[in-house]
């Protein structure tokens, strides 16, 4: 069906005409029945690092591709307007024109095509294009460190930080409480997210995510406490570092066949694993100051009724270490 000249011209007629009409009563009404503002506006003030990025964050040199869901409006003509789904050989379906190929096209280059196909078929005469896409199932967000399930996640309409956390399978019992989120269009300005243990507890911080983002969770600092002690464990440290009696309180303390006087913190250095005795009676009786921990860092507390030989003391701290529990501590 071709739309003559006359017939477009009485639909813009009309519809400029409409337009102006109700624009004008509805000003009238307005200014009739809402009394007039005094106040100011409330100004909300955010952090920009920590929230959502600015609103021009869509990168428009993003690529159509198969799967994308795209809604294709036209000027003026309401009949034309369509939602279609980009098939696997990157061609849209679109009515009069029938398949068009916008696989690899960025929005604006799509727009230009669908006019020229418009123009070209004489089914109208310099017509206005507009293109939203709906779902970008071809681009994804990339969600990488502490997650269940690390990978590239498609943006299906409006997605947001957990959305896509909890596609990739939710926190790992190693993630930290910060998240870095680097949008593809602001890499130098990366958006550091802070979480509660349960991630349903901020709800404030489930910002929008967008198309070509890569989120990272962060590993925790963790420091383990393991041998003769109530309850060998590993400690998340995402609130700084511990000292020796600060990890032996939250390990449940020693026990009576503990040697207090035969511990090591167990740590790794850019020369290898290194081995650094510590009096825990000494520090108990404050006849030698707590010794602050680092994260990674091992506390071996040997048993008095057991001989551990010196040499099979690292390899015995790191595989309790390796089977540990790991518990978060109370922020």
């Amino acid at each position: 069906m071709i739309i003559s000249r006359s017939n477009v011209r009485q639909k813009l007629r009309f519809a400029f005409t409409s337009f102006f009409v109700v624009s004008g009563l509805a000003a009238g009404i307005i200014a009739q029945e809402q009394p007039q503002q005094t106040t100011e506006p409330a100004k909300i003030s955010q952090n920009p690092s920590e929230l959502s990025p600015a609103s021009d964050v869509t990168d428009s040199s993003l690529r159509i591709g198969a799967g994308d869901l795209l809604e294709f409006s036209v000027y003026n003509v309401p009949d034309l307007s369509t939602k279609t789904r980009v098939s696997s050989s990157g061609d849209a379906y679109l009515p009069l024109i029938d398949y068009v190929h916008v696989g690899g096209l960025t929005v604006e280059e799509a727009q230009t095509v669908v006019e020229k196909k418009l123009s070209d078929g004489q089914f109208l005469k310099d017509p206005h294009v507009t293109l939203f896409v709906d779902q970008f199932a071809s681009q994804g967000v990339s969600v990488l460190g502490e997650v269940a399930r690390p990978g590239v996640y498609p943006v299906l309409g409006e997605q947001r930080l957990f959305d896509v956390v909890s596609a990739a399978g939710g926190l790992t019992d190693r993630a930290g409480h910060s998240v870095t989120i680097t949008h593809r269009k602001q890499r130098d300005k990366p958006v550091i997210v802070e979480l509660a243990r349960n991630i349903a507890d901020s709800p404030d911080r489930n910002i929008q995510v967008y198309p070509g983002d890569t989120i990272i969770v962060r590993r925790a600092d963790i420091i383990y406490v393991v041998g003769d002690v109530a309850r060998p464990s590993g400690f998340l440290m995402d609130r700084g570092g511990l000292t020796v009696l600060q990890a032996v309180a939250l390990a449940g303390g020693t026990t009576q066949t503990s040697k207090l006087s035969g511990a090591k913190i167990i740590r790794k250095t850019e020369a290898g694993m290194s081995e650094t005795p510590i009096e825990i009676k000494k520090i108990l009786d404050a006849k030698a100051p707590d010794v602050a921990m680092l994260a990674d860092d091992i506390l071996f507390v040997p048993s008095s009724t057991r001989k551990v030989l010196g040499k099979r003391t690292l390899d015995a701290a790191i595989q309790l270490a390796t089977t540990a529990s790991i518990v978060a501590i109370p922020r």
